[in-house]
């Protein structure tokens, strides 16, 4: 990823929403030929000199100061997942470099932990939102229509993002599909920032860039949030209309994997219906898993209308 470019985009963005009357400057009335503050403007409120200012903006400098970034979020009224974006577009040669990539997997512990959760969907993911493990629950909640094993295969490991706006079920499935993709790009906009080294997850972004208009306009106003935590409106074609909150947890290493795990308002009808749905989820694994009993010969020999006794003189 472009990362001096991707800086230069994130503040122009920023700059262009705030106002001079919203922070405390005089506007003379004055025509803008752009939108938002000057670069003298939010110069003068940080503290910097225009010149430095605009090189961080072009991309010519990549070693400012935790004080000048710190000064730059607080004059443009970042947010903590904004500010965390700037400091890692900012300074990128902090990433850490990893070795070569190769499959990813979800930790055995971590698989046992979700596997014991039978009454709560939880879905593994990694940085990049591919899925490395899910339980029942979680599987029939997000991606019922595709194998329950596929994320052991990493070739065919199923993409929460890549789901969302290609997949014309996983669309059926959230009435309210515009809030959940602006969710939805706004982490990968975070990710992206934290892992600007990381050669898949930039291949996934141009992929999403090409073929889906709505990903590329949502992705050129620069959003970003952690989405960590909220409510989802979902319409499952088994169980119909349900409300669910969401939290998503980070795995305790340093892998980049999250746990997201949904839940229901106790009392209420999403409620009943998740139960439901583990109901039938719980029926379909067992038939599944049930073991084929060993041949009879006798028995089969009665079923097909014959008789294992010596006939008869």
């Amino acid at each position: 990823m472009d990362t001096p470019a991707e800086l230069g985009e994130f503040l122009r963005t920023r700059r262009a929403r705030l106002r001079p009357e919203d922070v405390g400057l005089i506007s003379y009335g004055a025509r803008r030929r752009v939108p938002g503050l000057r670069r003298e403007e939010l110069s003068q409120l940080a503290g910097v000199s225009v010149a430095y200012y605009t090189r961080l903006e072009q991309g010519q400098s990549n070693n400012a100061s935790e004080g000048v970034l710190d000064a730059l979020a607080a004059a443009l009224r970042l947010t903590e997942d904004e500010h965390t974006h700037l400091r890692n577009l900012a300074r990128p040669g902090r990433t850490k470099r990893r070795p070569a990539e190769r499959p990813d997997s979800a930790r055995p512990g971590t698989r046992q932990l979700i596997a014991a959760m039978g009454d709560v969907p939880v879905v593994v993911v990694d940085r990049r939102f591919e899925v490395l493990a899910w339980n029942p629950l979680g599987h029939a909640l997000t991606a019922g229509h595709l194998d329950a094993r596929s994320p052991e295969r990493p070739a065919d490991r199923p993409n929460l993002q890549r789901l969302l706006f290609l997949d014309p079920h996983t669309r059926e499935l959230y009435p309210r599909w515009d809030e959940e993709a602006r969710r939805a790009v706004a982490s990968l906009r975070l990710a992206a920032g934290q892992y600007s080294e990381d050669r898949r997850l930039a291949e996934l972004i141009g992929e999403l860039s090409m073929k889906s208009p709505e990903f590329a306009a949502l992705w050129s106003r620069h959003p970003v949030n952690s989405c960590t935590f909220g409510a989802k409106a979902f319409h499952h074609p088994t169980i119909g209309p349900l409300e669910l909150s969401f939290e998503m947890l980070q795995v305790p290493d340093d892998s980049g994997h999250r746990m997201l795990m949904y839940s229901a308002e106790p009392g209420s009808s999403s409620e009943a219906a998740l139960r439901l749905l583990g109901t039938v989820t719980r029926s379909a694994v067992t038939r599944t898993e049930q073991p084929t009993a060993p041949r009879d010969p006798k028995a089969a020999m009665l079923n097909a209308g014959g008789d294992s006794r010596p006939e008869s003189r």
